[in-house]
């Protein structure tokens, strides 16, 4: 501290390190969720694999673009190839990028069934090893039933534990419902722009924790009183949080899972499972039982037909709507 340090600078100074926990699903939403990576992401799996294509179908700027693609490289998502007899760099997922498919579909599942409105889903899947249309489900591993927040009891795994938090730029909600749709309609896109951003994603986690008052919360978190209001506001406003009254008065608040909110939770799980499995180093910090079949598992996604895991291999899929080349 200076000696001329103003009082506010004193009060930073002073303020305790806020340890954050170690956390799969964090680590994965800070790869999908920034807006351009997912739309680059989601393109990868409809085919685009060229610069130009990417450009042309996003409109992204030329220097935004190279950005995201040396990042999702950097991040072992994409690789960089050529084929015989066509010319110019191309990008490839990895195994590391196409195990993000069931990521994407459990993402999809949420927003078909809640942010679709009165429309049919924008895409329809058919699963290749069982010849039929169908509806991607996230189960558990173990018994292929459908699962449900409240029958999930969790423990501390090997990468359990607490570090400093990452410095970041920026609070702002990183992903724009408008940019995440950009050039078709997308329930992925839609599911995104709940979670919101970095700060959304750790209140929301904190709730499965069972924090549920703005105190605690901000205390957990170290976060500034106005972004979690913020926050929490658009979270009820999407209709994945409840404010509920826990005083007297009435004027003091719990905040509390909707049912959209606790099928938020299959999301997190596939998210979850894609980070234990790739970013953990073997360690993952959460373990994870069943109550329902007692075992412990993972999030899998399957084909709501045969129940077997589905893959961005084993799939085709129908668009119901128009895409302007």
């Amino acid at each position: 501290m200076t000696l001329n340090a103003s009082p506010d600078e004193k009060q930073k100074t002073a303020r305790p390190v806020v340890l954050e926990r170690h956390c799969s699903v964090r680590r994965t939403v800070e790869i999908v969720l920034d807006s351009w990576s997912f739309l680059i992401l989601r393109e990868s799996f409809f085919g685009v694999k060229r610069f130009d294509k990417f450009q042309t179908r996003l409109g992204i700027p030329r220097q935004t673009l190279s950005n995201r693609l040396s990042k999702l490289v950097e991040n072992g998502i994409l690789s960089t190839g050529t084929r015989p007899n066509e010319r110019g760099k191309q990008y490839f997922f990895t195994a590391r990028g196409k195990d993000l498919f069931p990521t994407m579909l459990s993402l999809m599942e949420f927003g078909d069934k809640w942010l679709a409105g009165d429309e049919l889903p924008p895409l329809q899947l058919t699963h290749k090893r069982c010849g039929k249309e169908c509806r991607p489900i996230t189960v558990c591993s173990e018994c292929k039933t459908p699962v449900n927040a409240w029958d999930v009891a969790h423990r501390d795994g090997p990468g359990a534990g607490y570090s400093p938090p990452e410095l970041r730029k920026s609070t702002r909600r990183n992903s724009d419902p408008k940019l995440l749709q950009r050039v078709r309609p997308c329930s992925v896109a839609r599911s995104l722009s709940i979670i919101g951003d970095r700060w959304s994603f750790l209140i929301l986690r904190e709730g499965w924790f069972g924090v549920r008052r703005f105190d605690e919360m901000r205390e957990n978190l170290g976060i500034a009183t106005n972004i979690l209001t913020d926050r929490l506001n658009h979270l009820v406003e999407t209709g994945v949080l409840r404010k509920v009254p826990y005083n007297a008065a009435g004027d003091r608040y719990e905040y509390r899972f909707t049912k959209m909110g606790i099928d938020l939770y299959k999301p997190m799980l596939a998210m979850m499972a894609w980070g234990d499995r790739w970013l953990s180093d073997g360690n993952p910090p959460l373990k994870l039982r069943h109550k329902a079949c007692g075992q412990d598992f993972h999030a899998q996604v399957v084909c709501s037909e045969c129940l077997e895991p589905i893959d961005a291999s084993a799939t085709t899929h129908r668009l119901r709507y128009t895409l302007d080349e």
